[in-house]
C-alpha cells in the first residue's frame, strides 16, 4: 500500500486498500485509490480533484448499504469521515438538530435519546452514516427520515458548488429520493427538526407499540422507544455485532415491494393457489392505487426459509431474519449476489412479485 498526492489541495490518498474493511457485509476488493475526508471541506476538495481528472468517484459513509464487487473500485474512493454537531432552539419545545454526515448514525441518535430530544428514537440500531440517511430516505419502526429532515448541505458535483436543499426539493419516497443513483451530489451535512420534552414521537408501528404495552399513536419516554427498538433489532440480527454472522449484512437486502392495485388480484390469486386462500396476506397501504407487500413474508412462503444456504454456507439468509443476506466468514461478492438472485427468482416465479435490491452495488449487478 502506498500514498499518492491527489493535486494541488494537499489531499493524500492510500492505493490498493481494500474495501472488505470498510462495508458491514466485510465484502469488497481493493481501492485504486482511497482518502479519508475529516473535514466537509476535505470531502468536496477529494470529490473536486477526483472529478478534475476524470476519475470514477465512490463516495463511502458507513458502508452498511453497500455491495462492492470482488474486483474492487478502479477510481478514487473518498471516505466521508466529518464529524460534529450542534443544538439551536426554535422555541415551542423544537430544536434543529444539525449534523456532519460523517457522524454514526446510531451515536447520532443516541446522543438525541440522552439530550431527551424526541424524533429519531424509532431509528435506532441502524448502521451507516448520518449523511446516507436522506439518500436512502431511511426509515424503521413507522417512522421515516422525511418526517423530521429540513435540509441538506451538498456538494453539487455538476456545478462544483455548495448547495443547501430543503426537504421539499429532495423527492423523498419510500427508500429514496433524488440522491439515489446518481453521483451528481454529495450530502456533507444534514439538519432535522426535534421536539425538546423527553418523549418520542407517536408510536405508529404496531410490534414496538406491543412491546412498549402502549396503543398505537402513543407517545413514551424516549429512552424507553430506543431500548424497545433496539431490542426488537437484535431479535432480528440488525445490530452491528462482530461475533455474530446474522450482522454480516447490509440489514434488509431487498425493499417491500409495491403492487399497483391494476396488478395486485393476480399476485393474491398466485400466492392463494401456493399456500391457500384462508392465509392473511400482509398489505400496507402504498399511495393511491398501490399496495406494499411483505417482502420477508414473501421470501419465506416462496420457499426461503432463515437460515438457507448459499455457495456451501459461505452466504446464507440471516438466522433470525430472512430479508439479510449474511457473510458467513468465507464469502465473495459474487457468492452473496447469487443468493440474491436465487432468492429474487425464486419470488418471481413463485408469485409473480420481483423484488428489487435496496443497497447499492458497486462494478456489479443482479
Amino acid at each position: 500500500m502506498t500514498s499518492l498526492p491527489l493535486g494541488a489541495d494537499g489531499i493524500v490518498a492510500r492505493s490498493a486498500v481494500p474495501l472488505s474493511g470498510y462495508t458491514t457485509l466485510r465484502l469488497g476488493g481493493p481501492a485504486a485509490k482511497f482518502v479519508a475526508a475529516g473535514s466537509a471541506e476535505d470531502v468536496a476538495a477529494a470529490v473536486r480533484a477526483a472529478d478534475g481528472r476524470e476519475e470514477p468517484v465512490l463516495v463511502l459513509g458507513g458502508g452498511s448499504n453497500l455491495v462492492v464487487a470482488d474486483e474492487g473500485f478502479d477510481g478514487t474512493v473518498v471516505q466521508v469521515a466529518n464529524s460534529g454537531s450542534k443544538i439551536d432552539s426554535l422555541g415551542d419545545g423544537r430544536v434543529v438538530l444539525t449534523v456532519e454526515a460523517g457522524e454514526d448514525w446510531d451515536a447520532v441518535v443516541c446522543r438525541t435519546v440522552e439530550a431527551g430530544l424526541g424524533g429519531l428514537e424509532c431509528l435506532s440500531g441502524i448502521p451507516g452514516s448520518v449523511g446516507a440517511t436522506p439518500v436512502q430516505n431511511v426509515g424503521a419502526y413507522g417512522i421515516e427520515v422525511s418526517q423530521l429532515l429540513i435540509s441538506v448541505d451538498l456538494l453539487d458535483r455538476v456545478a462544483g458548488e455548495i448547495r443547501t436543499l430543503g426537504v421539499e426539493e429532495l423527492g423523498l419516497g419510500y427508500r429514496t429520493s433524488v440522491l439515489k443513483g446518481t453521483e451528481r451530489a454529495v450530502v456533507l451535512r444534514v439538519r432535522f427538526e426535534l421536539a425538546d420534552g423527553g418523549m418520542s414521537a407517536p408510536i405508529r408501528y404496531t410490534e414496538l407499540a406491543r412491546v412498549l404495552g402502549v396503543r398505537q399513536g402513543k407517545q413514551v419516554p424516549v429512552d424507553l422507544a430506543r431500548q424497545a427498538v433496539l431490542e426488537l433489532r437484535r431479535g432480528k440480527g440488525m445490530v452491528l455485532d462482530t461475533a455474530d454472522h446474522d450482522t454480516w449484512s447490509v440489514g434488509s437486502f431487498f425493499t417491500n415491494p409495491i403492487v399497483l392495485k391494476r396488478d395486485l388480484g393476480g399476485v393474491l390469486s398466485r400466492i392463494a393457489a401456493r399456500i391457500g386462500a384462508d392465509v392473511p396476506v400482509p398489505q400496507y397501504p402504498a399511495g393511491v392505487g398501490a399496495t406494499k407487500l411483505s417482502a420477508a413474508w414473501l421470501i419465506e412462503r416462496a420457499g426461503f426459509a432463515k437460515g438457507y444456504p448459499g455457495s456451501e454456507g459461505r452466504v446464507a439468509l440471516s438466522g433470525k431474519h430472512t430479508l439479510a443476506l449474511t457473510n458467513r466468514g468465507t464469502a465473495t461478492t459474487e457468492d452473496l449476489l447469487a443468493l440474491a438472485r436465487e432468492v429474487r427468482d425464486g419470488v418471481q416465479v413463485a408469485f409473480g412479485v420481483e423484488l428489487q435490491a435496496e443497497p447499492v452495488l458497486v462494478g456489479c449487478t443482479l
